[in-house]
C-alpha cells in the first residue's frame, strides 16, 4: 500500500520559514517523480515545485527563489523549503508522485497539510 506523509506545516508570520516533509512508502521511491502542490480556499489546485527522478527541479514562477524541493533516495523523502513566506502562501499543500521521468499526472497524493501565513 502506497503511502505518502506530509509533515512540517504550521502557522508563521510573513518573511518566516517553513519546511514540509513527505516520506513515502510502498513505492520503489527513486523510480517516483515527486511534486508538492498546493490549493488555496476557492482557487484550483496549482504545482508548485517538481523534481523528476534524476533530481532536476522545476517552479512556479510565485515561488521561484524562495522556494527550493529536494529528495532523499536513501530515505525516501522529499523536501519543500519554503523561505521569506508570503500570505498568499496561505494553502493545504500536497505532495504528490508518479511513475515516471517528470511528474505530470500524479499516481499517488499525500493527504495534505495546512500551511498559513499571517501578515
Amino acid at each position: 500500500q502506497v503511502q505518502l506523509v506530509e509533515s512540517g506545516g504550521g502557522l508563521v508570520e510573513a518573511g518566516g520559514s517553513l519546511r514540509l516533509s513527505c516520506a513515502a512508502s510502498g513505492v520503489i521511491f527513486r523510480a517516483n517523480a515527486m511534486g508538492w502542490y498546493r490549493q488555496a480556499p476557492g482557487k484550483q489546485r496549482e504545482l508548485v515545485a517538481d523534481i523528476t527522478i534524476i533530481g532536476t527541479t522545476n517552479y512556479v514562477d510565485s515561488v521561484k527563489g524562495r522556494f527550493t524541493i529536494s529528495r532523499d533516495n536513501d530515505k525516501n523523502t522529499v523536501f519543500l523549503q519554503m523561505n521569506s513566506l508570503k500570505p498568499e502562501d496561505t494553502a493545504v499543500y500536497y505532495c504528490a508522485a508518479q511513475r515516471q521521468f517528470r511528474i505530470r499526472v500524479p499516481d499517488y497524493w499525500g493527504q495534505g497539510i495546512q500551511v498559513t501565513v499571517s501578515s
